[in-house]
């Protein structure tokens, strides 16, 4: 700090020499001998302001870590144990991602799910208990193919509604065009 008062001092009515006075008021009062004391007030605030700011830039760089320990490749026992991890997974839609498995996604999330659905089989849960856990816990959204109950209903049959639709009308239309008279020949306008 000292070593910019020699700096400020020339200019000690700019809008930065005033802001390091009222931040660092003991920094001014220097012993004449050395510039590189700072009186006990404006050593404990430039510490202060620097805990302050390692405590910003600290977390995220926590969080990023974090973050790369769980990217880690998961280790399987044996290949049946893979093959039937990577069968589930495909089943499986990430929730954050919304139109990826929970295979193909690189989200936290996903990841996070994935070391899960491993555990429950490691526990010795079959692929329907691991379904209905995580449909508990994120709703029938997780599933890409959603089971047949009374309220999927109509997801499960409206395409088929909608083709039944389509063709009635098609079949209505020829109809009504076969029973209309054509118009003769030399009748027509041009």
């Amino acid at each position: 700090m000292n070593a910019l008062w020699p700096l400020v001092a020339r200019r000690r009515g700019t809008p930065l020499a005033r802001r390091l006075e009222s931040l660092f008021p003991g920094a001014r009062e220097v012993h004449p001998q050395s510039h590189s004391r700072l009186r006990g007030n404006a050593r404990k605030r430039i510490l202060l302001f620097a805990c302050l700011l390692l405590s910003c830039i600290a977390p995220p760089a926590f969080a990023q870590a974090n973050q790369q320990a769980d990217a880690a490749p998961l280790q399987f026992r044996d290949a049946a144990e893979e093959a039937r991890f990577h069968a589930l997974t495909v089943q499986l839609r990430c929730v954050m991602c919304q139109n990826q498995s929970l295979a193909d996604s690189n989200a936290l999330i996903a990841l996070q799910l994935r070391r899960e659905v491993l555990d429950l089989m490691r526990q010795g849960k079959s692929d329907d208990a691991i379904k209905d856990y995580l449909v508990q816990r994120y709703g029938e959204f997780v599933l890409y193919a959603p089971r047949l109950e009374p309220a999927t209903w109509l997801l499960w049959a409206g395409p088929a509604l909608v083709l039944l639709a389509g063709a009635g009308g098609v079949v209505a239309r020829v109809r009504r065009r076969k029973g209309a008279p054509l118009a003769a020949e030399g009748e027509q306008e041009w």
